[in-house]
């Protein structure tokens, strides 16, 4: 599997807004105004809507997918948390949130069939939720297909044991660190620390326990990936929320939203330029209640 995304799977929210029970865990949400649960919902799909279209307007192939009306489900606009696609086999995750649960539906892989994405094994890992263990998929685990690397910052929804199924389920070897926020508290997701691209990596090593740092840059310099460090403030911008895709004629492409654009130095706007092309979505909405941004929206499904 090439380490750039040739199709991605988004979901189109039918609840979106602030969810009380994922803030507890993820201190990028923001709940200042969520009370206007209505006006957040239609900004929402607006900004969904709008960021599809910004993709396929640069040639990236996007599956989009309608989220059910029931159960109601304020996180389904970020479907990487529950599934992965590894070349026909898909994996199902154990999520720490009872009602990011619902989010797991069979029934969206038949559509991903129609759309020509392999479905020939699906492995459920969910069970892991009965003891209180969780791996909440590429938001947990970002992943070095070419190397077969899986990197991962420990906290209450990235549990070791879980992390080590993945791995022997796919051959993966588990890079492990700590990562905190300016707080001192466990940073929820890998995948707002870094991102993994075929030549460079992109990741906010100051939030990495000091001890870990060295090993983790070394990792991924010795896998030929040019870092670009980013800072704590760029990272709750969501720098380090990016994902590498391949437009229609193959090249590479790398997408963030434009507050993470926005945060950048002009040097590392240069440094990822000669690499990828920049596409850029407006999702403020997104990102402030639901605490995630345009990676967490997108689905690698090939």
């Amino acid at each position: 599997m090439r380490q750039a995304a040739a199709k991605i799977m988004m979901v189109r929210p039918a609840h979106f807004g602030f969810d009380p029970s994922t803030a507890i865990t993820n201190s990028f949400q923001q709940a200042e105004g969520a009370e206007q649960q209505h006006s957040i919902q239609q900004t929402a799909i607006d900004e969904f809507n709008e960021a599809v279209n910004t993709l396929r307007t640069h040639g990236v192939d996007v599956v989009v997918i309608d989220d059910t009306d029931e159960p109601k489900k304020p996180n389904a606009v970020f479907p990487n948390n529950w599934v992965s696609f590894h070349d026909g086999r898909v994996v199902l995750y154990p999520m720490l949130a009872e009602n990011r649960r619902w989010e797991r539906r069979v029934d969206l892989l038949d559509q991903l069939v129609d759309e020509g994405v392999p479905v020939d094994e699906i492995i459920d890992i969910s069970k892991y939720e009965e003891d209180n263990k969780f791996l909440e998929s590429t938001g947990s685990v970002v992943i070095d297909y070419e190397n077969d690397l899986a990197y991962a910052c420990l906290s209450s929804r990235t549990d070791r044991d879980v992390l080590d199924k993945l791995c022997e389920i796919n051959g993966y070897e588990p890079v492990l660190f700590e990562s905190f926020n300016v707080e001192g508290v466990a940073v929820y997701h890998t995948n707002v620390v870094m991102c993994i691209a075929s030549q460079y990596a992109v990741i906010c090593a100051e939030s990495i326990k000091e001890d870990q740092r060295f090993d983790v840059i070394r990792t991924l310099e010795e896998t030929g990936h040019e870092v670009v460090e980013i800072t704590m403030e760029q990272m709750y911008h969501f720098a380090g929320n990016m994902l590498e895709v391949l437009d229609d004629a193959g090249k590479s492409t790398l997408i963030m939203s434009q507050t993470a654009y926005d945060s950048l130095s002009q040097f590392q706007i240069d440094k990822l330029s000669g690499y990828s092309k920049i596409v850029t979505v407006q999702i403020p909405t997104i990102e402030k209640f639901g605490g995630g941004s345009v990676r967490c929206m997108m689905c690698r499904v090939a």
